[in-house]
């Protein structure tokens, strides 16, 4: 009995060569586009789940109120992780971590640039990272201990057994012996590091982490088995309260704990409490998915119930042959479940052919789960419930059939079906109307945060770590750069570009400061001709002399600085940062620290001494980039063999800082081209029906006179109508979705009417076309053929 089911439906589709490959191919598009964004959406939900002892390992941060605001993140005290082992019994490992990008290393003749960490000696135990070579308990227990993943073993010493008890040196600093090989981090784990050095040597070479009120690393900690996550949160109550003395009604540091499986999609807060993060974007395209998959079910329906006419005589012949009706809605159901389990082969293929430039979009590694039995159940389950989805209108309506009406010829469909039909079309749009809103809001967004001007010149603007001796030889560098045909100008900044004033802090003083006060300043340092090679614009008084002793104690501010000082003529007037007296020589207009996501701060400069390190900023003519930094390629070497040459563009650096919005973006894009071309399938289908339930009264018309222009009008106008109320629902969802969506950005564009008509002027156009085509073949049609029978 299956299989004659079976049978009797691969007829069917073969029977109807075109519209099995319409309703096939529509399928199909939604299923790829449904199973790409969940392999995505578990790809983001695995990142970090694969530790062993996910269940008791947490990741501390830190809520900072001050005046009533509260600012969250997981910065932490430098010496916060073994405290909270020495205070808190159900702590049994603990560890602070601090990342660093592309730093020196040296073994022999090798120098390569790695990125790596610091961390406790708890920090394998914790983990799971597996060693190749050494132990966990012994990896990171002296000062002088280095673990360093497999790729980097076999760069520097060919193996993992190789490199054990090797010295390698680090930023021509330290030497340091292998302890232990991990191998390679998975691409699921958020950290991303080839080397681990010991905590200590972080301490030594930056004291001010011995200090309680600075934070920068990461802490997490490892709970003892059956220990209660709650009763150790309560006990992070006032914990530093004993270490930082300075707490007041304005200002307090309180300690949270996070899962630290939780803390790749929820890293966002909202007064102190975790609110969202990346989960936005998973729940987002999740809702996409079961849209794109709704959609190619709505046009199976519309597409079947078209064909009802064709497939009537049929069902009643069966009937009269004595079908019962539970006997056909199975065979419907059984040909709805065929054909979505060719379009689920289809769908698979376009993936697999696909997901090599889906990864490179979205910057993954993402590979098809072929051995997977969890993966080829939830597909089987799809597929059943997608074509009893997709199958159950059709199957329950053309059950229905009364067989004596059908065999009449007298087969006429009720006002609520055909409203059913259209009002499942308007959904489809709906949906299509929003993403395409959508897609215009996110591109504009995008373009204006990567084009807006930021303050400053980012267009050939070089940067250079200053890494090794550079910093010693900085004057030499200088003077022999700037002889350089193509250099422009030459400065020294503490931080990069796009970087500025990631140092936050209160200790700000002015005259006439309330004492209960503690505004948070963004601060860095630069040296002399800094304003000048950074391209900003200078409001009042001066940059930094390179021989003006007194400049040493010299600050030059922002307007958001001024603005919170209430100086009316700030030059010369008393500034003190971190108890070090001096006064404003400079004003600059307000640019952006970091990203657009987030406000300008009120920004403090103090002068450099190149001796302390940062980035060397390099102002260079376009003309001569190539030349230019082949010479300084030739100068760093001369002065610095010990590394090799680095630098940066920070116009590239600064569109890194937007990569997710940009893949969003293009993913948006993608959908809502999609989106609109599978709706546009299912218009077809309910032009078709419409065409064919309409046959007759257009021959009448015909006979009577009517040309074709006003017979494509009246039958492509009520199609249009039920877009134009698909844009009258999608507008307000659109601009309710985006306006929230806006909010992330601190600035960002108006939501304009003209996104609006564009959005449904779109939608017109591809309706009408689509509509059109179907309208013409009907107007075109011999009116004798469709009158004859009567």
């Amino acid at each position: 009995m299956l299989s004659n089911y079976f049978r009797v439906a691969w007829r069917s589709l073969l029977r109807n060569k075109a519209f099995s490959f319409i309703n096939i191919f529509g399928l199909a598009l939604g299923l790829a586009a449904s199973l790409l964004i969940v392999l995505w959406v578990n790809d983001e939900r695995s990142v970090d789940k694969f530790h062993a002892n996910g269940d008791r390992l947490f990741l501390m941060y830190e809520n900072e109120t001050v005046d009533g605001k509260i600012y969250s993140g997981y910065w932490t005290p430098g010496l916060l992780a073994q405290e909270l082992k020495k205070k808190i019994p159900d702590v049994q490992y603990a560890t602070d971590m601090m990342t660093h990008d592309r730093t020196n290393f040296e073994a022999g003749d090798k120098r390569l640039k790695e990125n790596g960490m610091d961390a406790d000696s708890d920090f394998f135990k914790m983990f799971n990272y597996p060693l190749l070579a050494g132990d966990a308990a012994t990896a990171l227990n002296t000062p002088v201990s280095i673990a360093i993943s497999d790729k980097m073993a076999a760069r520097f010493f060919g193996s993992p057994s190789d490199a054990i008890r090797k010295t390698i040196r680090w930023e021509n600093k330290r030497d340091f012996t292998v302890t232990a090989v991990f191998a390679e981090p998975p691409a699921n784990s958020s950290a991303q590091f080839d080397y681990v050095i010991n905590w200590s040597a972080e301490l030594d070479d930056n004291t001010w982490l011995k200090e309680w009120d600075n934070n920068s690393p990461n802490t997490a900690i490892l709970l003892r088995p059956g220990a209660d996550p709650k009763r150790v949160a309560a006990k992070l109550d006032h914990f530093l309260d004993q270490y930082n003395h300075s707490f007041n009604n304005h200002f307090r540091l309180d300690l949270g704990m996070q899962p630290y499986g939780d803390t790749w999609l929820h890293s966002e807060f909202t007064n102190g409490k975790i609110s969202g993060g990346r989960i936005g974007y998973v729940r987002l395209f999740s809702l996409i998915a079961a849209f794109m998959l709704f959609i190619a079910c709505i046009n199976f329906m519309n597409l079947t119930t078209a064909r009802a006419g064709r497939r009537a005589k049929e069902i009643g012949v069966r009937k009269v042959a004595g079908a019962i009706r539970g006997l056909l809605i199975r065979q419907f159901l059984i040909e709805a479940v065929l054909t979505t389990t060719i379009a689920a082969i289809i769908a698979l293929l376009i993936v697999t052919a696909i997901l090599p430039g889906f990864n490179l979009l979205t910057g993954k590694q993402i590979v098809m789960p072929w051995s997977s039995s969890v993966f080829w159940t939830g597909l089987a389950a799809l597929i059943l419930l997608t074509g009893t989805l997709a199958g159950s209108y059709p199957a329950f309506f053309l059950a229905r059939l009364q067989p004596i009406r059908v065999l009449k010829g007298a087969l006429k469909f009720t006002g609520s079906a055909v409203l059913f039909r259209k009002g499942l079309v308007v959904f489809q749009f709906v949906l299509s109307i929003v993403l395409i809103i959508g897609t215009i809001v996110v591109s504009r967004q995008i373009d204006y945060i990567q084009h807006t001007d930021t303050g400053f010149n980012r267009d050939n603007l070089v940067y250079i770590p200053m890494e090794g001796t550079l910093s010693d030889k900085f004057r030499v560098f200088r003077d022999e750069a700037a002889k350089m045909p193509g250099v422009r100008q030459i400065a020294v900044l503490q931080d990069r570009p796009i970087h500025i004033g990631r140092d936050i802090t209160g200790s700000v003083e002015w005259s006439g400061k309330d004492p209960n006060s503690t505004k948070e300043f963004a601060v860095t340092a630069a040296g002399d001709d800094f304003i000048r090679t950074m391209q900003l614009q200078l409001l009042q008084g001066r940059d930094f002399y390179r021989d003006y002793p007194a400049d040493t104690s010299g600050y030059i501010v922002n307007e958001a600085a001024v603005a919170v000082f209430h100086y009316k003529d700030p030059i010369g007037q008393p500034l003190t940062l971190w108890n070090r007296p001096g006064k404003i020589i400079g004003v600059v207009k307000d640019f952006h620290l970091t990203s657009l996501h987030q406000k300008i701060l009120p920004l403090v400069i103090r002068m450099r001494n190149p001796d302390a390190g940062g980035h060397i900023l390099v102002r260079i003519d376009p003309r001569h980039s190539k030349e230019v930094l082949s010479r300084l390629e030739t100068l760093c070497t001369k002065l610095n063999p010990q590394f090799p040459f680095t630098y940066y563009f920070t116009d590239e650096q600064y569109r890194k800082l937007y990569e997710s919005d940009v893949i969003v973006s293009k993913l948006s894009n993608g959908a809502a081209i999609l989106a609109i071309f599978i709706s546009c399938l299912g218009l077809l289908g309910l032009a078709m029906f419409t065409a064919q339930q309409r046959t007759k009264e257009i021959s009448i018309r015909k006979v009577l006179g009517a040309g074709v222009f006003s017979l494509l009008t009246l039958l492509s106008g009520e199609f249009l109508l039920l877009v134009l109320i698909a844009l009258v629902i999608a507008s307000p969802v659109a601009w309710w979705a985006m306006h929230s969506w806006l909010g992330d950005y601190a600035y960002q564009i108006r939501i304009e009417w003209w996104f609006f008509a564009l959005a449904g002027a779109v939608a017109i156009l591809i309706a009408l076309l689509t509509v059109s085509f179907q309208a013409l073949k009907a107007a075109l049609t011999n009116p004798v053929k469709s009158l004859r029978s009567e």
